[in-house]
């Protein structure tokens, strides 16, 4: 083999029960054709489950799983053929999506050294290092983590750097030194040197939407929709920006693709009611308030609270998700689950009745509970402001739900964090804390001082 094995070559019709399996990038290419439409991918689908267990079918088995998306079943499969080339880097790639980054390394290791021209085998390996320090050491310790991978960077040379690979890896870790700057440069050299390679694609997007270039962030973002198998978190990102933007039809077009493809998502169906229900103009305001008040408390996950082991199993397994999903149950059908008892039962109800709910409740009950309950501040300044709901605000699509997650229902609620909390939560940047602190002085609210 030669490092033709993992480069770049020419489109080709591929059958996966026969053609040759020439290179890494062929698979990419050929992965682009059987996602050209429902049909194909089916069709696909089927020769793959045909292939056998072992040998050459297995092999391909395992190259058909990775081009569907199945990373586990690439993995299993791919394991048995570490003397290919091609197989590995297919497996090292489907454990780097499963961010396995440990047991991907050796293997991008040995390619490494075995193609040392070709930047992508020494751009998995120094990816996987650095993905193996954060998760090891966390990004708190940026420090350690640099130092780690720095350590392996010096074996790179000045072709490796100037690579789409090189400058990716630049970005990331500039990232890490919050220099936001530096990594968009390098995101958007990477573009241009490779505008087909995702994982830069999905920072480059992030990046901008998080400095507020959403337009850019807009841009790359639709790039990456147009490959495919397009990825549950593009397509979620880019439903909100484009809310964000006030495309709502737009939107709820991201968001239902995911609803079809991914039936039991229930954030990307909340996301699809709430992009539907904003391309209608005419509502009751009085009542949309209220509405919005309950429905940012049926949001709120289970996960939120503190649960013993056995309660929070035996809702995961009812496939009980958000305290709306919990409202909808009875005393008796959650005594009637096993293992599910009064404990467990008593866990619940105090959970619920923290947030003036109860199991069975009708909605217009639970509205009006809530509406009785939102006087929240009773002492201190500037009450009156603290105790309006955050519809007040009337913020853009992306603050409001963060400060929703949160379980913010009133301004007084959004004042007990801070700056830095709020810029820790996903899709929240700098120009959402900008709009919401600006939003809170015209009430004469100020968000939690860092201590």
């Amino acid at each position: 083999m030669t490092e033709e094995t993992l480069a770049p070559e020419a489109p080709i019709d591929f059958d996966i029960t026969s053609s040759p399996i020439q290179s890494f990038t062929a698979l990419q290419e050929a992965r682009k054709a059987v996602f050209a439409t429902g049909r194909s991918v089916d069709a696909f689908r089927r020769k793959v489950d045909a292939l056998g267990d072992s040998g050459d079918q297995g092999l391909r088995r395992g190259v058909g799983a990775w081009m569907l998306g199945d990373y586990e079943q690439a993995c299993r499969r791919l394991s048995e053929h570490a003397s290919d080339d091609v197989a590995s880097f297919t497996h090292a790639n489907a454990l780097m999506s499963l961010a396995r980054y440990s047991a991907a390394k050796p293997i991008f290791e040995r390619l490494s050294k075995k193609y040392p021209g070709e930047p992508k085998a020494l751009g998995g390996y120094l990816e996987a290092c650095l993905e193996e320090a954060l998760q090891q050491k966390g990004e708190a310790d940026t420090d350690g983590v640099l130092a780690a991978y720095e350590a392996e960077h010096a074996h790179a040379n000045a072709e490796f750097d100037a690579s789409a690979e090189g400058q990716y890896l630049a970005a990331r870790t500039a990232e890490l030194r919050r220099d936001w700057g530096a990594a968009l440069m390098h995101f958007r050299r990477a573009r241009e040197l490779n505008a087909a390679m995702r994982k830069n694609l999905f920072h480059l997007a992030y990046r901008a939407e998080r400095c507020g270039l959403d337009e850019e962030a807009l841009t790359a973002y639709q790039e990456l929709a147009r490959l495919r198998p397009v990825d549950r978190p593009v397509m979620m990102n880019l439903g909100v920006l484009l809310e964000d933007l006030g495309r709502d039809q737009d939107a709820a077009a991201c968001y239902d693709t995911i609803a079809k493809s991914f039936p039991t998502d229930r954030r990307a169906r909340l996301y699809l009611s709430d992009a539907v229900a904003g391309m209608d103009m005419y509502y009751d305001e009085d009542m949309e308030r209220k509405e919005d008040r309950l429905n940012q408390i049926l949001r709120i996950p289970i996960t939120d609270f503190e649960l013993s082991v056995r309660a929070r199993n035996c809702l995961n397994k009812m496939n009980i998700m958000t305290l709306g999903d919990l409202v909808k149950k009875t005393e008796a059908e959650l005594l009637s689950y096993k293992n599910f008892g009064e404990t467990s039962l008593n866990e619940i109800k105090e959970i619920l009745g923290s947030k003036s709910l109860r199991l069975g409740m009708a909605r217009e009950e639970a509205v009006m509970s809530i509406e009785n309950a939102k006087q929240r501040y009773t002492t201190g300044e500037n009450v009156e402001a603290m105790n309006r709901p955050i519809m007040d605000l009337e913020l853009s699509i992306r603050a409001r739900r963060t400060v929703e997650h949160l379980g913010c229902l009133t301004l007084g609620d959004i004042t007990q964090h801070s700056e830095d909390e709020l810029l820790g939560m996903p899709n929240f940047g700098v120009t959402s804390l900008t709009e919401l602190k600006d939003k809170l002085a015209e009430f004469g609210l100020v968000l939690k001082s860092k201590k």
